[in-house]
């Protein structure tokens, strides 16, 4: 997918973790150990809950907000996400699990942090605070319910 536009962007982290939220569920079914299914289970509906949410701003969001260029932006620090699908979620260990689901949230975490930061049109900067508002809360629930499943 070409990033051009901030409705691009919100455009891919809105299908990432959807797509996310699809591996997610697909491995739930596959993993041996129950509370790891549980785990899986509960992050594949936190990502699909989290897309309709990025899809609900982007649809309040201001149309010049939205077409603000952030292409030079994203030349100089491109998004490195492999696809959210490229590890075997259904064979890995809890560790292994919260690592790559937090690695994907933790660099558009930093992306929308550093288009915050830059934006020099208001309605952008306050797009972008807006989503990364979003998704830190959504990170840190996220990183609650991860902490309690040894509770099971």
């Amino acid at each position: 997918m070409k990033i051009e536009r901030f409705e691009d962007l919100i455009d891919w982290t809105r299908n990432t973790h959807g797509r996310l939220s699809r591996c997610l569920a697909r491995a739930a079914s596959q993993h041996e150990q129950q509370r790891i299914q549980w785990l899986l289970a509960y992050l594949a509906d936190h990502e699909q809950a989290l897309a309709r949410a990025i899809g609900r701003i982007e649809q309040h969001a201001s149309p010049n907000a939205l077409n603000t260029c952030i292409y030079d932006y994203l030349v100089r620090e491109p998004v490195m996400l492999s696809g959210p699908c490229a590890k075997p979620y259904a064979s890995m260990t809890l560790e292994g699990i919260s690592r790559e689901v937090f690695d994907i949230h933790n660099q558009v975490l930093e992306l929308y942090r550093s288009l915050s930061r830059r934006a020099e049109i208001d309605g952008a900067r306050d797009l972008a605070n807006e989503l990364l508002a979003l998704e830190e809360h959504a990170t840190l629930r996220m990183a609650t319910q991860v902490g309690r499943v040894d509770e099971f």
